[in-house]
């Protein structure tokens, strides 16, 4: 830009050297004369030009440069993180506060009757009348109105002349002059606003303290050495020996000293931990249910909606998968729910494998802590199968490999059964196969029955502290008695490897045989059968009869074969082929013509006979390995779920897709009717399409 000529200041005043001076009123803090320095501020100012001044041309200086001025403040930092709380991470604030304050100047206010108000108008001067000022606030007191009446009769001649001069002067002039002391407008307010101030209280701090006795403190010192470690750790492992032997219970008696008990809880009481276990189940379901958030929505909302473009066809939808260390590589032996907590159920593992057998374990798990059972049972033997009694849910039979049977008690804090068989009391040869509560007897005792092996069929009673058992019935064989060596005829029996009671018919069961027979027995009749059925060519593992017709059984057996039989007829309604070994079979809670089955290759079958009386509905591998067998079955008694076992110890929770559950379709106007009559005539429909007619029945019994 090129450089501005000096501009020239002249001096106050009027004329070019005039020795005028200006003023100010006497209550002015400063005066400013204009004396005899005017002449200075006349004369011309010399441009000074700096030494490393540019020399530019006149395109240089005619050319312009454009800049563009920003309210952003170049100190604000454009980096700020904040942490997100909705999104749970740090981000980078977009906005940055650009406002810089470079002057800030803080006020105060005066009551404008105050004496400080008061100076600071005369002061400042608001071009007001002096006389009307202090007329206004004259009016206060008594004493200044008597000055200003004296004032008043003092002057009324001196007014007189004045009027007269005045009239004078008008005379003259010939125009009324100007008044000598104008009055000024009232500056607004601008802003109106209003300021409010108050000072509040602050209370006061207050300290409190106590002073405790500190702890009393003992220095120990002692020398250690490897023969003083091993001294104590013998001492050690004397008392938990001494400990062992005071648990110990006979077999088949509880114990009864109460003595002992004190003792052991005395000893246990340093390191108890049942005062806060309730609280930590609760915590420990609270994380379980964050952690598998996903899998309750699924478990609770999820519908699979693609069974809309399938005709017939459902799937599984995989939930929970529970499994404990100390049981991986035990097989699932049995699967059974609680008639009281529908989400709890008991599992128990042992092996297949007659030349592996180990331990055994009994597993307590819920849909609500899917990371670790409930309670945990170990036991010397396999456990085989289980059944929880259905009117007293902490009451669980539990068979054994070794062929004894036993009891536990859920509640009590003990480990082991509260009773158990022996040799002296009836104990099976051979593995128990299944287990079976039943009603109470005449003299209202607990009873279960049990099925092995060794051919023979035992009814226990819970009697006080033992069990007393009854051999119902012996699975004899039709053989011909084979000659033992002394000339005795020696009579085979069949195995027995599952059974079921009639829910209608109290005495009246099936028995299932590892030769593929079963047998229709009675509890009153303990040398023959009802009635035998050849059902299969090789070990039936399970036979069951349906929830709602009390005619119909099925069963599942070795040779891939899963079959519908009436026990009124020695030829089956149904057989279907699944292509491999069935390990279990079980029917649905909510339907009489759905049931579920388990195969060896690993495979889930689900059949409704309503919908398709040919092939299942559902076929699906579960297991991840192909070598993995699935053992067990059972479905949930409420809730849309079928859990299954295999042989690795694991157990997997499967929900059923809309179309394994379909309700059967009704004419307009027909209401549906959930009742035990309306799932008996909905099977009896079904099974009159297999049946034979009895006109054709009674032809051939005639003709014969």
């Amino acid at each position: 830009m090129p450089p501005k000529p000096a501009l020239k200041k002249q001096a106050p005043g009027v004329g070019g050297k005039g020795k005028g001076m200006r003023v100010i009123r006497d209550d002015d803090d400063a005066t400013t004369e204009a004396g005899d320095h005017g002449d200075e501020w006349m004369g011309g100012k010399q441009l000074v030009k700096p030494d490393d001044q540019l020399e530019l041309n006149e395109t240089e200086l005619k050319e312009e440069f454009t800049r563009i001025l920003t309210a952003n403040n170049p100190h604000a930092p454009q980096n700020i993180i904040r942490y997100s709380f909705k999104e749970k991470q740090f981000k980078l604030i977009p906005s940055v506060d650009q406002l810089a304050v470079h002057f800030a100047l803080d006020g105060n206010m005066l009551h404008k009757e105050s004496d400080e108000a008061r100076r600071q108008l005369i002061k400042k001067g608001l071009h007001q009348d002096e006389d009307s000022f202090y007329h206004k606030y004259a009016s206060g007191g008594d004493a200044e109105g008597e000055k200003t009446a004296e004032a008043e009769t003092e002057t009324t001649a001196d007014k007189a002349d004045v009027e007269t001069k005045e009239g004078e002067s008008r005379g003259e002039d010939g125009s009324t002059p100007a008044p000598a002391t104008t009055k000024a407008e009232k500056v607004t307010n601008q802003f109106n606003f209003s300021d409010r101030a108050s000072q509040t209280y602050n209370n006061p701090y207050r300290e409190r303290g106590s002073q405790t006795e500190p702890p009393p403190r003992i220095n120990f010192s002692d020398n250690v050495t490897q023969w003083v470690i091993f001294d104590a750790y013998k001492e050690d492992f004397a008392k938990t020996q001494e400990k062992n032997k005071e648990k110990k219970v006979l077999p088949g008696r509880k114990e009864e000293d109460k003595s002992k008990k004190k003792l052991t809880a005395v000893d246990a009481q340093g390191d108890d931990v049942t005062k806060i276990s309730r609280a930590a189940k609760i915590v420990e379901r609270m994380v379980n249910q964050n952690t598998y958030d996903d899998v309750a929505q699924d478990f609770k909302y999820w519908e699979d909606v693609s069974d809309e473009y399938r005709d017939q066809e459902g799937t599984l939808l995989p939930l929970w998968k529970f499994s404990h260390d100390r049981s991986k590589k035990l097989a699932i032996t049995s699967i059974c729910f609680s008639p009281k907590y529908r989400d709890l159920f008991a599992v128990g593992h042992g092996s297949y494998d007659f030349m592996k057998q180990t331990r055994g374990m009994i597993l307590f798990y819920s849909f609500k802590n899917p990371s670790f059972p409930e309670y945990v049972f170990s036991t010397e033997s396999g456990v085989m199968c289980l059944d929880i009694h259905p009117e007293h849910p902490y009451l669980v039979a539990v068979g054994f490999y070794d062929g004894s049977v036993g009891v536990f008690n859920v509640t009590e804090s003990s480990k082991g059964p509260i009773y158990q068989s022996t040799a002296k009391n009836g104990k099976h040869t051979d593995p128990v196969w299944q287990v079976r509560w039943q009603k109470d007897d005449l003299d209202n005792n607990l009873n279960f029955f049990s099925v092995s092996s060794d051919g023979r069929i035992v009814s226990w009673v819970l009697v006080k502290n033992e069990l007393l058992y009854n051999d119902i019935i012996q699975l004899k064989l039709d053989d011909i008695p084979a000659d033992g060596p002394d000339g005795t005829k020696l009579i085979t029996l069949g195995c027995g490897t599952c059974f079921d009671f009639h829910q209608q018919q109290d005495y009246l069961f099936l028995v299932g045989t590892e030769e593929g027979k079963i047998h229709k027995c009675s509890k009153a009749y303990s040398t023959q059968f009802l009635d035998t059925f050849n059902a299969h060519h090789m070990a039936v593992y399970r036979v069951s009869w349906n929830p709602y017709h009390p005619k119909i059984f099925i069963t599942c057996s070795a040779d891939w074969t899963v079959k519908i039989w009436d026990h009124t007829s020695q030829e089956a309604l149904f057989t279907f082929d699944l292509s491999s070994s069935v390990g279990d079979v079980a029917w649905a809670p909510y339907s009489s013509t759905v049931f579920a089955a388990v195969t060896a290759d690993g495979k889930v079958f689900i059949y409704d006979l309503n919908v398709n009386k040919y092939e299942a509905i559902c076929e699906q591998a579960i297991v991840a390995k192909k070598k993995t067998k699935l053992t067990h079955v059972s479905f949930n008694p409420t809730h849309p779920v079928v859990v299954v076992g295999d042989d690795r110890g694991y157990v997997t929770a499967l929900k059923l897709s809309p179309n394994l559950r379909k309700v059967p379709k009704v004419k307009k106007g027909q209401t549906i009717e959930f009742t035990p009559e309306a799932e008996i005539a909905k099977l009896d429909k079904i099974l009159s399409l297999v049946r034979e007619p009895e006109n054709t029945k009674k032809k051939e019994s005639s003709s014969s």
